[in-house]
């Protein structure tokens, strides 16, 4: 059933290439602080190698993982079979937020299609990645993907970085996520 690895095998990535959708999991370093778990989709995760990986980030109502990865870098991606044979895949690791106008993001961005709103690119070092059954995860369709979130990044146009100004500073724990302009 479960096996834990410590890098990424050709058959994981295969796997992880055909999810339409994963999750994030982040926490604070202090203890009273909010566990934050965000489904993803829009986009897939690059494996950019065995032991590295990474996804673009968009803005949001918030920015908990950007604010958990400069407190301490934790991080968990989940990834679940919604189709086809039942599999969970979770990858662990350090991660970095790394704003998309950073010199560092620019050979990041090369794997992703441009996106309204993009605002980091996530990169994770890998340490663990582990296999469980998903005998419990229902099987779902994929019909589409949701547009609302591309089309209000792109009507907010210039006004985007005075909305990330606003609400994705800090966490809701207070944490510093994304700096200043």
């Amino acid at each position: 059933m479960a096996k834990a690895f410590d890098h990424i095998s050709p058959a994981i990535e295969e796997f992880i290439a055909n999810q339409r959708m994963f999750f994030v999991a982040t926490a604070p370093s202090h203890g009273d602080g909010h566990v934050n778990v965000s489904p993803k989709g829009l986009n897939r995760v690059a494996v950019l190698s065995p032991t590295r990986v990474a996804y673009l980030d968009l803005t949001g109502s918030g920015a908990e993982t950007i604010a958990h990865l400069r407190d301490n870098g934790r991080i968990t991606l989940m990834f679940c079979a919604f189709e086809g044979p039942p599999n969970i895949v979770r990858v662990y690791g350090s991660g970095e937020a790394i704003p998309v106008g950073d010199p560092r993001a620019r050979p990041l961005l090369e794997h992703f299609d441009p996106l309204p709103g993009a605002r980091t690119v996530i990169c994770v070092e890998v340490d663990r990645v582990s296999t469980s059954c998903g005998y419990g995860v229902p099987r779902y369709r994929y019909e589409e993907e949701r547009d609302e979130l591309l089309a209000w990044a792109d009507k907010k146009g210039a006004d985007l970085p005075d909305y990330r100004e606003k609400t994705n500073r800090v966490s809701i724990d207070g944490l510093p996520a994304l700096d200043a302009r």
